[in-house]
């Protein structure tokens, strides 16, 4: 399992939840939050509005994910935002104890 962590601007927010949900991956944490990249044209140290989409996926279906939210947050310019993979020891469903993928969705 892995956790993919994803800074996206926020106009590109609901695109890319209906791009997840198109290829089955429905649950999702997501929150704005304020960013810094290194893209030109900022002031240093000022940070920029964007929304961050935390899920946990499975394995087999980690670059499915990636390339829904690059192909779909993507618009070639500066600012587009950063994807990062945690790797997941365990993940357990508290309403019924199913461990690993079965918890998952």
């Amino acid at each position: 399992m892995k956790k993919v962590e994803a800074i996206i601007r926020g106009n590109d927010f609901e695109r890319v939840k209906s791009a997840l949900k198109e290829i089955g991956i429905v649950p999702l944490t997501a929150y704005p939050v304020q960013w810094r990249g290194v893209q030109g044209g900022v002031p240093p140290y000022d940070l920029l509005p964007k929304m961050k989409i935390e899920l946990v996926v499975k394995d087999e279906d980690l670059e499915k994910v990636i390339n829904t939210i690059v192909m779909t947050a993507r618009s070639g310019t500066p600012g587009d935002g950063k994807i990062f993979i945690i790797p997941v020891e365990e993940a357990i469903r508290i309403r019924t104890g199913e461990k690993g993928n079965e918890a998952l969705y």
